[in-house]
């Protein structure tokens, strides 16, 4: 978990003059479709199914995406998520935004987590920055390991009387190259901060940064340069846009060092993925490159570094850090000119917190759908975090955890029983009772683990499947008060070691 954030906007911005953007930009709470500048954002009805939408009528003047959001007030859940289509292994760059505008009548917005893949991604704590009239984003890097990637929020001690809440979530997809050094396979990235240096007023984002990532402007009175000459984006893994090289923060004079404290925070130790970008500003020519060390809290990031006007960029994939942060530029000896620094990204390395088997999810997700008004946290992973599994199921510990048993007794379930619940092979136990289920019960041959089945008290109707005496461990099945049709199969009734309720 990350406890801090760096990471806040004005409430009043545009975007325009672009092609498209390539994302699902998402206005929680909206009714309608509504366009800022070229970018098109999606009312979030289609991504989520729980919580309730309102409008900020107290906060005029707002951008109009933040002019409402989703809260969710239901205490027994334990996740609210939302589930965005996605191309299976590939990046993504989430981002959520918070403002909190007064929603439920209080003078501060609560406390609560969100989660990511199933991973504790960080707290959400937007108070700091709602009394000076910001929204609060955060944002991580992910991998799609299916077609959907799942963000949720989730109540913590913190969140008390209150309800989490949600005013966008933007999903768009990254290029290969970038930030490739990372083993997105066991982590994610969470951004700290992304600033461009010597830059004032807004942030450089879309359409110059075609991934719509932000880099807020950071000016803290070294001296600046311009730029004589542009850069290609494409020419570095992480495809920075052109406007972060249009300036860049240098020394007074030839010879001297450049120290930047940076981010300005104090770090949690931890892990960080580190990025510097750097450009010779002055015109080309034979003279135009500086050489220079680059320290990070002294310790050497990388020596001898040579800067044209073509741009470089340097990065530390695994880079431990703690405390406030220096990074110091010490040119080559006779240097004639200073160092010069032009961006820079820091982003903290997340573990995974493990993995359902994806045959589980799948077999979750399809039960999922075909229920109808099942429980308000069956969305996103059904077994992470361990926290905040879906309520009536029961997990395994480990990397690769398994679904052991579903209880939803009398829960006032409706619908059918997928059939993707023979994707369950590791369950035991499997308590549908006293609910609304119609159809009739499918084919669970694949559950060799199956030890007690209770269905009773249903509306279910077709035979009782003569597939469930092939199942070596079961012992007991319920099937009574419901309509079905039939006898019991010779495979059951021949079982001694099942307790059968007709």
């Amino acid at each position: 978990m990350i406890p801090l954030s760096l990471l806040a906007v004005a409430l009043v911005f545009s975007i325009a003059g672009a092609d498209a953007l390539s994302a699902y930009q998402i206005s929680c709470g909206a009714r309608s479709e509504e366009v800022v500048g070229d970018v098109t954002w999606d009312p979030d009805g289609r991504f989520v199914s729980v919580g309730n939408a309102t409008d900020l009528h107290s906060s005029p003047g707002v951008l109009p995406v933040l002019s409402s959001l989703r809260y969710f007030p239901d205490i027994s859940a334990r996740k609210y998520c939302y589930v965005v289509p996605t191309e299976r292994k590939r990046k993504y760059l989430v981002r959520t935004t918070y403002f909190y505008g007064g929603f439920d009548g209080g003078t501060a917005p609560p406390v609560f987590e969100q989660i990511i893949e199933g991973t504790r991604w960080s707290e959400v704590d937007t108070a700091g920055d709602y009394a000076r009239g910001l929204a609060t984003y955060y944002e991580a890097v992910v991998l799609a390991t299916g077609k959907t990637v799942s963000v949720c929020l989730a109540r913590n001690a913190a969140t008390k009387s209150s309800s989490p809440f949600i005013s966008a979530l933007e999903v768009a997809p990254l290029e290969d190259s970038v930030y490739n050094s990372t083993d997105f396979g066991s982590y994610a990235l969470s951004t700290i901060a992304r600033h461009s240096f010597g830059h004032s007023g807004s942030a450089v984002s879309y359409p110059l940064d075609r991934f719509n990532r932000y880099w807020e402007a950071h000016n803290d009175g070294t001296p600046t340069v311009e730029s004589q000459a542009s850069v290609s984006p494409m020419a570095f893994w992480n495809k920075p846009p052109q406007g972060v090289f249009r300036r860049g923060v240098t020394t007074g004079g030839g010879g001297e060092s450049l120290e930047l404290h940076w981010p300005p925070v104090q770090l949690p130790a931890a892990t960080y993925y580190l990025a510097l970008y750097f450009q010779d500003n002055r015109a080309r020519g034979p003279l135009s490159w500086r050489v220079f060390d680059v320290a990070v809290n002294g310790e050497m990031f990388f020596s001898g570094l040579n800067v044209t006007t073509a741009g470089s960029m340097l990065y530390g994939a695994k880079w431990p850090l703690s405390g406030q942060t220096k990074i110091t530029l010490t040119p080559a000896p006779g240097s004639l000119v200073g160092p010069v620094i032009n961006a820079a990204e820091l982003m903290m390395v997340v573990p995974l917190g493990g993995r359902t088997h994806p045959r589980d999810v799948i077999g979750m997700q399809g039960l999922a759908r075909g229920f109808v008004n099942p429980p308000a946290d069956w969305a996103g992973d059904p077994c992470l975090p361990r926290r905040n599994t879906w309520t009536g199921v029961i997990c395994t510990q480990g990397s690769l955890t398994r679904v052991v048993a579903l209880n939803l007794t009398n829960f006032n379930v409706g619908g059918t029983i997928s059939d993707t619940i023979a994707n369950l092979t590791a369950i035991s136990s499997i308590w549908l009772v006293g609910n609304n289920l119609t159809g009739q019960i499918p084919d669970m041959r694949p559950l060799h683990h199956l030890v007690s089945l209770h269905l009773e008290n249903n509306r279910l109707t077709g035979p009782v499947p003569p597939s469930l005496g092939k199942l070596p461990r079961l012992q007991e099945l319920d099937v009574t008060n419901n309509a079905l049709q039939g006898t019991v199969p010779s495979s059951l009734k021949n079982r001694t070691n099942t307790v059968i309720l007709p």
